[in-house]
């Protein structure tokens, strides 16, 4: 039997938290070698490892993955999670780039420096409730369905509910014109899959704070 996958990454969210909750949807468990100095990604590069010479790198099916979109890709498509067809597929991915654009935003908030913090966050408000939410929500009206595509759980809604929550940390208040959406997160997250992936002690990483954002600066010299 093929081992867990093993994911390459320091101990923070950045880009492979997409990776960690569509796996934990997709009720996989995983393994974590944590990158927690430079000499870490040096041995990875050194090695052969990762390809374009960067991480997030992940360990599966006797592989060495990276690139984000291609890892998700693998994992929605191993695990039933990537629509029945061509023309959902597509809905699927063209529903994912827009909430990794809305995500990138997002995530890049802490690395903001404070004198351009406040006009950062006032852009990602008004994205948020005038371009990317009101989307969604539109996507969820038109069909009446209880998930983004074809009426069952995809990589789409698990991107979506995981940028939802980070929406909230970014403004509660946020959300509140979107009735669809705040259901859609509700269902999801009572998934059982989900629902352990949330609680306390997982390997869901919290938000960045400073801590965070100097050991990353210290792992990756940027």
């Amino acid at each position: 039997m093929a081992g867990k996958p093993l994911l390459h990454y320091f101990d923070g969210r950045g880009r492979m938290e997409c990776i960690r909750w569509l796996l934990a949807a997709a009720g996989v468990e995983f393994d974590e070698e944590l990158i927690k100095k430079p000499e870490d990604i040096n041995k990875l590069k050194n090695d052969g490892s990762l390809m374009f010479q960067q991480v997030p790198m992940v360990e599966i099916d006797g592989m060495k993955l990276v690139q984000t979109r291609a890892i998700l890709n693998y994992i929605a498509s191993k695990y039933n999670l990537y629509g029945k067809d061509t023309k959902e597929r597509a809905l699927i991915d063209m529903y994912a780039e827009g909430v990794f654009d809305l995500g990138e935003m997002i995530m890049h908030l802490p690395l903001c420096p404070p004198a351009e913090k406040d006009a950062k966050l006032a852009q990602i408000r008004e994205k948020t409730t005038n371009r990317y939410l009101p989307a969604f929500e539109k996507v969820l009206k038109s069909h009446g369905q209880d998930y983004l595509v074809g009426n069952r759980l995809s990589r789409a809604d698990v991107h979506l509910v995981e940028l939802l929550y980070y929406v909230e940390e970014v403004d509660p208040s946020l959300l509140a014109s979107f009735p669809l959406l705040k259901a859609l997160k509700s269902r999801v997250s009572s998934l059982p899959t989900v629902k352990k992936f949330l609680q306390p002690g997982s390997q869901r990483k919290p938000l960045a704070d400073e801590k965070t954002i100097e050991e990353a600066r210290r792992v990756f010299k940027f």
